[in-house]
């Protein structure tokens, strides 16, 4: 029965209208909240990994097997190298936000000294490292000299963004950090494309990398420029650089270690097997890898939430447990789609001349979610203040070491060892985990 009056022409918009606003009011408070921009953050990352991702897929088949098999074993290296500077950002930001919570007028004046002191190093760095390029290229068993030296000149480069980035994080621009993220991974790979093609092929493709943090470094000076003005960097107290790292040397051995575990093996392939057989197993190694990405989304929830039960005096192991379940349920079928269609799988993402590792690429894949277990047991005891787990995750990197550099050019045997090495570690540290119960008395910050 009609309703006198009605007029569904206008009402509609009447009635849409403040509901859109109430939804758009929502979303930005959302979006301001501590959840809003972990998420924020979170969201980055996955963008950024899903580009490294299309990063490998790209030059694996622009670079072939034998080409990507020296560019895997750069970016490797590097990798190891990033430790220090994800350890300043979080010290950095918690030095400026530290500062913004006692209402320091000059909180980040210090960050013009550090950035002063990173370019002078990074500087000194690469003079020390041009001459030396001959030799880090045969430490590491490439053709490609200079693209050898810039491997130190890179993890200088990402230390001065790392700053960069920590310090805009204590100034609450998570937006601009987040977007500094994708930002880097995107512009690495148009450097990389435009380099290769200019003819530095392997050279240029890592170089990309290089080029990429300058940009994002120089971005950034402009918002930071903007939140420094009127600071006075005269008042700032002197704080080092290595001060600010002193008290995570924990995290920072520990995660050193970790990554050691997680790249030296393709490091030591590239010695022990030919070019192309080396660039077929880097590829197999990124596909194994990928829990990894995934471990480390959950560590960054996994630390404070242990540690904050721990100190109200609840047991945190299950937290570690199903976070542990998690790992498993995602890499049962990752493994079982390795074992059932590896060959096919590289053939299709890599191409047809890089499925030679499509064997070992199992093993692999049950080392690395072996690896993710040790890293999140590893979160785990860092929230309970513990420090003995470095122990068996050094006694891990050389054992990695001495049995993989024995086994010779078998690229499954080299997988099956590499299997063994991290069941054991996982194995002790989870042990480790399980048997640390008590209230931790200082908790360290991830990295």
């Amino acid at each position: 029965m009609p309703v006198r009056g009605y007029s569904g022409a206008v009402r509609v918009p009447a009635l849409s209208r403040p509901g859109s606003a109430a939804l758009r009011e929502r979303v930005g408070e959302l979006s301001r909240s501590d959840t809003g921009r972990a998420a924020g953050l979170g969201a980055a990352m996955i963008v950024a990994n899903i580009l490294a991702l299309g990063f490998t897929v790209v030059f694996a088949r622009v670079l072939g097997a034998s080409g990507y098999g020296d560019l895997a074993v750069l970016l490797s290296s590097f990798i190891i190298m990033m430790v220090p500077g994800s350890a300043l950002q979080i010290a950095a930001a918690r030095e400026v936000s530290h500062d913004l919570a006692e209402g320091n007028p000059n909180a980040g004046a210090g960050v013009r000294r550090w950035l002063d002191r990173l370019i002078v190093a990074t500087v000194v760095v690469a003079v020390v490292a041009v001459p030396l390029r001959s030799l880090i290229a045969t430490l590491i068993n490439i053709d490609q000299d200079w693209a050898a030296a810039a491997i130190p000149v890179t993890a200088m480069l990402w230390i001065i963004l790392s700053v960069l980035r920590g310090v805009l994080q204590g100034f609450q621009q998570y937006r601009t950090v987040a977007f500094s993220i994708v930002g880097e991974a995107s512009s690495r790979i148009v450097f990389a494309l435009i380099l290769v093609a200019v003819g530095l092929d392997v050279t240029g493709a890592f170089l990309g990398s290089a080029f990429s943090l300058i940009a994002i470094a120089l971005v950034l000076l402009i918002p930071l420029r903007r939140q420094l003005q009127g600071v006075n960097p005269q008042a700032a107290e002197d704080l080092r650089l290595r001060e600010l790292l002193a008290g995570a040397w924990v995290p920072v051995l520990g995660l050193t270690l970790l990554l050691a575990l997680q790249e030296l093996h393709v490091i030591i392939v590239k010695h022990q097997a030919s070019d192309d057989a080396a660039g077929s197993y880097a590829v197999a190694a990124v596909a194994g890898k990928a829990i990894m990405w995934i471990a480390i989304g959950l560590g960054l929830y996994l630390l404070p939430e242990a540690s904050r039960r721990a100190k109200s005096g609840e047991d945190a192991r299950p937290i570690l447990l199903r976070t542990l379940g998690l790992i498993a349920a995602m890499a049962v079928p990752a493994v079982l789609i390795y074992s059932v269609a590896g060959e096919p799988l590289l053939r299709v993402v890599f191409g047809e001349d890089l499925t030679e590792a499509s064997d070992a690429l199992p093993f692999l894949g049950l080392a690395m979610s072996l690896l993710a277990c040790s890293y999140l047991s590893v979160q785990y005891l860092l929230a309970m203040g513990k420090a003995s787990f470095l122990f068996v995750l050094a006694a891990g990197v050389v054992a990695e070491v001495v049995l993989l550099l024995s086994i010779g050019d078998d690229l499954t045997a080299i997988a099956l060892a590499l299997l063994g090495i991290q069941a054991v570690c996982a194995s002790t540290i989870l042990t480790m985990a399980m048997r640390t119960s008590a209230p931790a008395r200082q908790a360290y910050v991830p990295v």
